[in-house]
């Protein structure tokens, strides 16, 4: 192959159009000999078509250096003729090239783009300095100064470049090698390339050698100032290699600089704050310079393991879609409205104000209500962590506040071990059985609740094992509890408290068909359709084998009965799946025979014989109370039925009643004198305890001396004093659902609960007629068979500022248990 040479045989003839290869991060000078790696298809074809002819290529830069298929508006128009004076073929595919720069040249056009760039250019004339200047000669001479100085500061150069300098005695060809050494970015390269003059392009050197210089004295200034720096710790270095060396020649060769190195590494690298992070150096340097045998430095290695794995500053996100959490909580529980809108409602204050402090909420209601499981759902619904400690028969304060670091095996409250296994600052925490506590001469748990659930005072939690303040405002605290009554009141007065009252039978019905039985057939391996409870059968379940507000034993029993219809199943010889259907006469085969039995229901209306309605942890319960009256002299009241001190007090404050009005119910003196009057309330191994039964005791014992039959169908709830005033009492729910599951008609209550029917379905309020009683008069109207107008009215309107004042206080509802 031959190449064709000008006149002079020094120079190439330079053809008007040649193949391009585009370069990435290099820009070619004139005269400059370079390597090239080729990878890319269309230039290797390029490079393959100039070794096909004259070996002549045109080399230019891209713009863009990750391009990987550049236009021709992403490549520079000026670049360099070259000559490929090598060509190597490596094994990956790519070609190893080694180019001489030629002349620079212009991209005129480009006449062909695939299967490689051909560009149809003009080469570029330099104008020749035919004399140099003084100008020109004290700028050669600045710049050839000025590398040397960059050299001796340190720039990694090549060591032969300054013999070459010093022979070249063209300014352009002293500046496009000085540009190509300097590791220019490829824009200035391009920028001094695009520079035709010499004197203008050796300009442009001197300034870039100026500002090199001064970039490398600054270091050379900041290398000093680090030397400086680095004598001491250099010292100290020394010192505790020497130690090192001792403790080796001591045996002692434990890898103990790895682990400390080890520990500071997590301190920096995690978020403490300052006031931590300063504790756990400090901390970390006695470690450092104890023995490991110490039994202190167990202690100190501990200690630092706590605070790195608390954590600190790190915070899950919340999710603030409401009705995506509306959803959730829907999927996992039936009704609790009140609950779910209060929740709703602090997603919506978050939404609006992310720095909000968490909510501290109390759960309170009998067993089996779902109390524990709403706290998980609260959390899948927001996003975050859930943890629970059950705080049932605590009562030492350490176990809330920790331990201090002088005992042995001292360790962190339940508060932060309980963060440490959350794994972030934002949890829902939920405190378990907070009704339970204890307390004892190691203290009151109660009491160190106080200051976690406090928003004042939680942001700076101090755990006696840290000893450092834990920001817990932003802890969601959910507590829960059967009755609020044990919480101190302290403790109370810190929480909102949400009731959870008992469901009723047709709520445990719809939570059974809908939750339940899906779960339970899930657990036990059946698939849709081996089993189908009808709600009759469901019904019988509910009402004859279960006796809760919850359903925990409800769904016990739906257990059983699909382990049973999993065996019958798993028993089937002929591979077959049977389906179970099950009625209500079959529940007894399934589970055995029924536990409890209504009350049998009154088939008559009887004289001194009334309705009463009671409210237990369970639910509510009805009470037929009984009175009877026997001759003897004296007369008396006798009480049967494991009565506590405030239903005893009850009916003697309903006998005085009476006995102050006997003439007004027709009543003769003499009759209290001539009989004992017996009161009895039935299943008398249950106590029974409260003072709203007043209302039941009295009615029953005006119907036993006055021979006026109390209605069947009608049950009443309230306290009464000597004046004859009706008062509120608690738990009105409870008792109204047990009155409508007896098949109660009529339902006498306090006129100043009408409020607590809010929490009653409507559709339930319609199946019973509800009196509203502020005084006894309204009681016996709606109670007894016959209405003795008389006295009726005269006991309503009768002043009776001179009888006794009532013998005992009225005491709140919230401290009622059974009646």
């Amino acid at each position: 192959m031959s190449t064709e040479f000008s006149e002079n045989n020094e120079e190439p003839i330079i053809p008007e159009e040649l193949p391009l290869l585009p370069i990435r991060d290099v820009v070619v000078y004139p005269y400059m000999i370079l390597p090239l790696f080729v990878g890319r298809e269309p230039s290797i074809k390029a490079v393959n078509e100039a070794l096909s002819k004259d070996r002549l290529i045109f080399l230019a830069a891209q713009k863009e250096i990750t391009d990987e298929n550049p236009s021709p508006d992403t490549i520079y128009p000026v670049g360099t003729v070259a000559m490929i004076m090598r060509m190597r073929r490596l094994p990956d595919g790519r070609i190893k090239i080694l180019v001489q720069g030629l002349t620079k040249g212009t991209i005129l056009s480009y006449p062909q783009e695939k299967p490689f760039f051909n560009v149809r250019i003009k080469q570029i004339q330099e104008p020749v300095i035919t004399r140099e200047t003084v100008e020109v000669e004290a700028l050669m001479r600045t710049v050839k100064e000025q590398l040397e100085k960059v050299i001796s500061l340190g720039r990694m150069l090549s060591p032969d470049i300054l013999m070459v300098v010093d022979d070249i005695n063209d300014a352009g060809r002293l500046a496009d090698l000085i540009a190509s050494n300097l590791g220019l970015k490829v824009n200035e390269a391009q920028e001094i390339l695009e520079l035709f003059d010499p004197a203008d392009r050796l300009k442009k050197i001197h300034e870039i050698l100026v500002k090199e210089l001064e970039v490398l004295a600054m270091q050379a200034r900041i290398r000093s100032n680090a030397r400086d720096e680095m004598t001491k710790s250099q010292r100290e270095y020394f010192l505790r290699e020497q130690i090192r060396a001792i403790k080796n020649e001591l045996g002692d060769t434990e890898s103990k600089t790895e682990e400390i190195q080890e520990l500071r590494n997590k301190v920096e690298n995690s978020k403490m704050p300052d006031e931590v992070r300063e504790e756990a150096l400090k901390q970390l340097g006695r470690l450092e310079r104890m023995h490991q045998d110490a039994s202190e430095a167990t202690i100190v290695r501990t200690y630092l393991d706590w605070l790195i794995e608390i954590p600190w500053g790190v915070f899950t996100h919340d999710t603030l879609d409401l009705d995506e959490a509306q959803k959730i909580l829907d999927e996992d529980h039936f009704d609790l409205k009140k609950i779910k809108e209060r929740i709703l409602e602090f997603l919506a204050v978050r939404k609006l104000k992310p720095n909000m402090k968490g909510p501290i909420l109390c759960f309170v209601g009998p067993p089996g209500v779902g109390k524990t499981s709403l706290g998980k759902s609260i959390a899948r619904a927001m996003g975050r962590k859930f943890i629970r400690i059950s705080l049932g028969g605590i009562r030492d304060e350490a176990d809330i506040r920790g331990h201090r670091r002088t005992y042995v095996g001292a360790l962190p409250g339940r508060i932060i071990q309980g963060l440490k296994q959350a794994g972030s600052a934002n949890p829902i925490f939920m405190l378990d059985e907070i009704d339970k506590l204890g307390a004892d001469f190691r203290g009151d748990p109660a009491s160190a609740l106080l200051e976690v659930l406090d928003p004042e005072q939680n942001f700076s939690f101090r755990d006696h094992y840290l000893n450092l303040p834990f920001d817990l405002s932003h802890v969601m605290f959910i507590a829960t509890a059967n009755l609020i009554d044990p919480v101190p009141s302290a403790l109370r007065d810190r929480m909102e408290v949400i009731q959870l009252s008992g469901y009723s039978q047709e709520e445990k019905l719809k939570i059974t068909k809908q939750f339940l039985v899906e779960k339970q057939a899930e657990e036990n391996g059946l698939k849709p359709g081996d089993l189908q409870l009808p709600d009759a059968a469901l019904a019988r379940v509910i009402e004859q084998y279960t006796q809760e507000a919850g359903l925990r034993n409800l769904e016990r029993h739906i257990a059983a009965i699909c382990r049973k219809v999993a065996r019958k199943i798993a028993s089937a010889k002929d591979g077959k799946r049977p389906v179970t259907e099950i009625s209500p006469k079959d529940i007894p085969k399934y589970l055995g025979p029924p536990k409890y039995l209504r009350e049998e229901e009154r088939d008559m209306d009887e004289i001194g014989v009334a309705t009463g309605l009671a409210w237990t942890q369970f639910g509510g319960e009805i009470l037929n109370i009984e009175v009877t009256k026997m001759r003897k002299n004296g007369g008396g009241l006798i009480l049967t039925g494991s009565l506590g001190d405030v239903m005893k007090e009850s009916a003697q404050a309903a006998l005085s009643f009476v006995r102050t009005n006997s003439a007004l119910f027709g009543i003769l003196d003499k009759d209290f004198a001539r009989y004992e009057i017996h009161v009895h309330v039935p299943q008398g191994a249950t106590p029974k305890d409260g003072p709203s039964a007043g209302v039941t005791l009295t009615t029953a014992i005006i119907s036993l001396l006055t021979g006026n039959p109390v209605r069947k169908d009608v049950a009443m709830t309230g306290e009464v004093t000597l004046r004859g005033k009706v008062l509120p009492v608690g738990g009105i729910k409870e008792k109204v659902l047990a009155a409508m599951r007896q098949g109660i008609k009529t339902l006498i209550l306090p006129y100043r609960n009408q409020k607590d029917l809010d929490d009653i379905p409507k559709e339930m309020r319609k199946k019973v007629k509800f009196v509203f009683a502020k005084e006894l008069g309204d009681v016996l109207k709606a109670a007894l068979v016959h209405e003795p107008a008389e006295w009726s009215k005269q006991l309503s309107d009768t002043d009776l500022d001179g009888q006794a004042v009532p013998a005992t206080t009225p005491r709140s509802a919230k401290s009622y248990h059974i009646a």
